[in-house]
């Protein structure tokens, strides 16, 4: 059995409303969402929206508060200007600036915003990781 990132489940204060800003950004509800979780699917990973106390529960954990999480989500475009109107648009639906795209130590161009939930993204150009012929991220051969 190989280790594969299948879902990805984000706690939210009010699913409605995180499932509107991941619409805003694009995203297509599958047809298993309800009231109480919305599915995305993002080309084999799915993204998941549950509330957070909800979620705590399942897991049997405390609830967090909103702090840093020690996690953030990566969405890799092509190019300086992608990662500018990627931030655009998640500021746009409804999500907050953290940090303004910028030239990167590690040689590309990124910047973070937080979803209404304040989960944060990354959204990145970084040309030492490229893109298969099906649009996925791959790490570089050695």
């Amino acid at each position: 059995m190989s280790l594969r990132l299948s879902m990805v489940t984000l706690g939210v204060a009010d699913v409605a409303a995180a499932t509107a800003f991941y619409e805003a950004l694009g995203l297509v509800r599958g047809a298993p969402s309800e009231a109480a979780v919305t599915f995305f699917d993002m080309d084999g990973v799915i993204l998941a929206l549950y509330g957070r106390a909800a979620l705590a529960d399942d897991a049997g954990v405390a609830a967090m508060g909103d702090g840093f999480r020690g996690l953030a989500l990566a969405w890799n475009v092509t190019g300086a200007a992608a990662v500018d109107a990627a931030i655009a648009r998640a500021v746009a639906a409804g999500g907050r600036l953290v940090k303004a795209p910028e030239r990167a130590f590690w040689g590309g161009y990124s910047g973070y915003f937080a979803d209404p939930d304040g989960h944060l993204w990354e959204v990145a150009d970084n040309p030492g990781f490229p893109f298969d012929e099906r649009g996925a991220l791959r790490l570089p051969e050695a």
